[in-house]
């Protein structure tokens, strides 16, 4: 059974950098064919799309938040992380990391983020 856990901090200040870090267990990051991707829901909005590493390391961002965005990741320690630079209040949501690129068929319970002075 595949596991996803997002970590990182709650709380945010406009203009700085947002990290989450996605631990998956129960499977490689790096097995052949999957995809891993962070979403999120802002208050009262609908799921977010932000970007995906494949199995090969290989990242594609939307292209809505592409200029701020960088997805890395970890193979030994088996996570991905993603980075959201320039963070305003409209950046507050619910972030998600799944497997899948479009359809997800794993997710994390979600964390949720806050970006307030």
């Amino acid at each position: 059974q595949v596991q996803l856990q997002e970590s990182g901090p709650g709380l945010v200040k406009p203009s700085q950098t947002l990290s989450l870090t996605c631990t998956v267990s129960g499977g490689s990051i790096t097995n052949n064919t999957y995809f891993w991707s962070w979403v999120r829901q802002p208050p009262g909005k609908g799921l977010e799309w932000i970007g995906y590493i494949g199995y090969s390391g290989i990242t594609y961002c939307s292209p809505s938040l592409k200029s701020r965005t960088s997805i890395s990741r970890d193979t030994i320690k088996n996570q991905f992380t993603l980075q959201l630079s320039s963070v305003t209040p409209e950046d507050t949501a619910v972030y998600y990391c799944a497997r899948g690129n479009s359809y997800f068929n794993y997710w994390g319970q979600g964390t949720q983020v806050t970006v307030s002075s």
